[in-house]
């Protein structure tokens, strides 16, 4: 795409990025004026409530790779593809009744890595980490990559400068009001994305009819209506796999569940995922409408803003706009925030200072949040590879946490050596068959060998785990 091709001006885009850039920062900086302690900057105090909560947690998920791989799944894979990426819906669903389990169990928890650590020891642990935080990095790598995709496709806004704007804006207001901040403009942009995609639906559907869609991709693509299309197909279960693999093991979710009032965790998590579950969809289907809208689509992962850019014009693309830039900073700050909480706490207090206090905590999460933001900003300069080659390389892994994280939940007999192993060739394994067999098969694979050693693991077991472990002290007590 050049730059002749953007739908806005460019001075537009301009006055557009820097408003919804400086209204971010001051919402961030006065929600964050809450976090007095650790506790509040890492967890909001522990008492958010339902309806930040499902907001938090739908905004969150509704990223840059929901807006811009949905399209692009659907000009790939067809009806399927964005059936396929609808389903990580499931993800929160399946998650809600282990928020509840999590508060239960770990009422002073603080990240996923705690639990690991507590119920397998140090050598799953360490497997664990190295897992959650390469996950963390991929995904704010494709985020970046789509925030100068974005930019350079509506505005024409070079694609350096956008990256680098909206991650400069996510690492200044993070920095300053942790998950407070994160919180708080997660439940104003989780409107505006809802508003958003229902205006940029309306407006495809005012310029096409359903016959005519499908009357151009039976004539042109009739591969992408076709139902028995295998990679389709695999992509369903792979991509279900990945989106439950993704919000088990994340630290993005589990400092939700910390962070959540007694019995709201389940409830929120769930309203979250029928809220979610029609955005893919949605936004799938504006990709296969760029055939009959005679669109020309020069990169699958732009299809998205593109689509919508021509079908709403000038001043519908300023709401395309904010919709992007919105799902976009939804997800970067939860994952600087939750990343950084990783490495602080299981990292740095755990392994390095034992004895820091919280104030030398702060210091060090923010300097992890600014250190975060910069090698994100460096890796993408080059841009390498499109969103869904960088994200799903990280399926794999990913995807052999579920079985020991939901074992490790409910089962007694849950082996540790198992988790460990499980961890590892689940990892490997489907690793292997993402370079041999394609993106779209690893997650599935690396879960179903994770699984099976787990099960193995447990059947032969004679440990039995004493929930009551879990319960660990404040941090910094």
């Amino acid at each position: 795409m050049d730059h002749q091709s953007a739908i806005l001006d460019t001075t537009i885009g301009w006055f557009l990025l820097g408003g919804l850039g400086l209204l971010w920062i001051y919402l961030g900086f006065y929600w964050g004026k809450k976090a007095k302690s650790m506790d509040g900057y890492m967890l909001a105090g522990r008492n958010v409530g339902l309806a930040l909560g499902t907001a938090t947690a739908m905004a969150t998920w509704i990223t840059s790779n929901t807006t811009m791989l949905a399209p692009q799944f659907a000009l790939e894979l067809g009806i399927w593809g964005m059936i396929a990426y609808s389903t990580a819906s499931f993800g929160l669903l399946l998650f809600a009744p282990l928020a509840k389990r999590i508060r239960a169990l770990m009422p002073k928890g603080y990240t996923s890595g705690d639990f690991i650590r507590l119920r397998y020891g140090k050598p799953a642990w360490i497997i664990f980490l190295i897992i959650s935080i390469f996950y963390g990095f991929t995904w704010l790598i494709s985020m970046g990559m789509a925030g100068g995709i974005l930019m350079y496709a509506l505005a024409g806004i070079p694609y350096e400068i956008g990256m680098t704007a909206i991650l400069f804006v996510c690492v200044i207001y993070t920095l300053y009001g942790g998950l407070y901040a994160v919180i708080g403009t997660d439940y104003i942009q989780s409107l505006i994305i809802l508003i958003g995609i229902v205006v940029v639906g309306v407006g495809v559907l005012w310029h096409a009819d359903f016959s005519q869609i499908h009357t151009d991709l039976f004539t042109k693509k009739p591969e992408l209506v076709n139902v028995l299309l295998p990679a389709a197909i695999m992509a369903i279960f792979n991509n279900l796999l990945f989106g439950v693999g993704e919000i088990f093991h994340s630290n993005v979710w589990w400092s939700r569940a910390f962070a959540m009032r007694d019995g709201i965790g389940q409830k929120a998590y769930t309203y979250a995922g029928y809220f979610w579950f029609p955005v893919p969809i949605a936004a799938g289907f504006i990709a296969l409408a760029s055939g009959a809208l005679g669109i020309n689509v020069t990169s699958p992962d732009m299809v998205g803003p593109l689509v919508a850019a021509n079908v709403l014009g000038k001043i519908g693309s300023i709401v395309v706009f904010a919709v992007f830039f919105c799902s976009l900073a939804s997800s970067i700050d939860s994952l600087l925030a939750a990343t950084s909480d990783l490495i602080t706490e299981d990292i740095y207090r755990k392994l390095i200072n034992p004895k820091a206090n919280e104030k030398k905590l702060r210091s060090v999460s923010a300097w992890i949040i600014v250190g975060l933001g910069v090698l994100t900003w460096a890796v993408c300069m080059p841009r390498i590879g499109t969103l869904a080659t960088v994200l799903f390389f990280a399926g794999p892994m990913v995807g052999s946490t579920i079985w020991p994280i939901a074992s490790g939940l409910f089962w007694k007999k849950a082996s540790a050596t198992g988790a460990l192993v499980a961890m590892i060739t689940g990892s490997a394994i489907g690793l292997l068959a993402y370079f041999q067999l394609g993106w779209y098969t690893a997650s599935l694979i690396g879960a179903a060998v994770s699984m099976l050693i787990t099960i193995l693991f447990t059947a032969f077991s004679k440990e039995t785990f004493n929930f009551k472990q879990l319960n660990e002290t404040e941090i910094g007590e």
